[in-house]
C-alpha cells in the first residue's frame, strides 16, 4: 500500500517539475517541444495501470484458467470412470453371456436325462405290462380249459345213455383243448 503510494505522488509531483519552464521564448522543434515529457508522461501512466491493474487481470486469467482446468480434470475423472463402468457392464455382460451358455447347456443335460429316465420308465411299464397281458391271457386260457373241461365232464356224466371209458374221456379232453 506504501509502493502505491508513493507511486501516485510520483505521478503527480514528476511532472509538474519537469514541465515547469520559465517565460522564455523558444523555436520549437521535435526535440525541443514538449514532447519528451508527454512521452515520459505516458510511459509513468502506464506504468502505473500496469502496476495497479496487472496483478487482478493476472489473478483473474489465472483463477479462470485453474477453474478451466478444474473443469476439464473432472470431466477426464467422470470419462475414466465411464469407461470403467463400460469395460465393468462389458464383464458382466461376458459372464452374463457364458452364464446363460451353461444354464442352456444344463437344461438341455437335464433334457436329455429326464427323457431317458421317462423312456426306461416307459418302456420298463410298458414290458410289465405285456407280462401282466400274456400271464392274463395265459390265465384266461386255463380258466377256459378248466371251463371246457367241467362242461364236458358234466355233460358226461350227467348223461346216462352214453357208456365213456376212459380211452373216450382222454380223446374228447384232447379234442376240445386242441
Amino acid at each position: 500500500m506504501r509502493i502505491k503510494s508513493i507511486a501516485l505522488f510520483a505521478t503527480v509531483l514528476v511532472p509538474s517539475l519537469v514541465l515547469a519552464s520559465g517565460a522564455e521564448h523558444h523555436t520549437v522543434t521535435m526535440w525541443d517541444s514538449d514532447f519528451k515529457y508527454r512521452v515520459l508522461n505516458f510511459a509513468i501512466f502506464a506504468g502505473l495501470v500496469y502496476y495497479l491493474v496487472a496483478n487482478p487481470i493476472k489473478d483473474f486469467f489465472r483463477g479462470r484458467s485453474e477453474g478451466i482446468a478444474n473443469r476439464l480434470k473432472e470431466i477426464e475423472e467422470k470419462l475414466q470412470a465411464t469407461k470403467d463402468a463400460k469395460k465393468e457392464a462389458e464383464a458382466n455382460l461376458l459372464k452374463a453371456e457364458s452364464k446363460a451358455e451353461e444354464i442352456v447347456t444344463d437344461a438341455a443335460n437335464e433334457a436329455k436325462i429326464l427323457s431317458s429316465n421317462i423312456a426306461d420308465k416307459n418302456s420298463t411299464a410298458l414290458s410289465m405290462m405285456e407280462k401282466q397281458a400274456l400271464d392274463k391271457q395265459a390265465l384266461e386260457s386255463k380258466k377256459a380249459t378248466r371251463t371246457t373241461i367241467d362242461n364236458l365232464l358234466n355233460d358226461g356224466f350227467e348223461n346216462d345213455d352214453i357208456a365213456i371209458d376212459e380211452a373216450k374221456v382222454v380223446s374228447l379232453i384232447s379234442k376240445k383243448v386242441a
